[in-house]
């Protein structure tokens, strides 16, 4: 497994640890981690979600941006 390919499957974790962590209450010592994992995985999901419509369940919207993101390096990774 290349460099590349671990860089990618390292990545997706991220965004999957930073989902998760959207999920649990504001807490001032796990701000400076979630900072930090936002800023790392904002600049793929941004566009995402500018892109992606948000489809409404029980009046709240759901961000699929992360879920396309790990698809799409899902992709990636096997077309390298």
């Amino acid at each position: 497994m290349s460099l590349v390919h671990i860089l990618i499957y390292l990545y997706i974790w991220v965004l999957v640890v930073a989902a998760l962590m959207s999920w649990l209450p504001s807490s001032s010592s796990w701000d400076s981690v979630r900072r930090s994992l936002d800023r790392v995985t904002e600049p793929l999901l941004r566009p995402l979600r500018r892109i992606l419509p948000r489809p409404r369940l029980g009046g709240v919207g759901i961000d699929l941006s992360v879920l396309v993101a790990i698809i799409l390096l899902e992709i990636v990774n096997r077309i390298i």
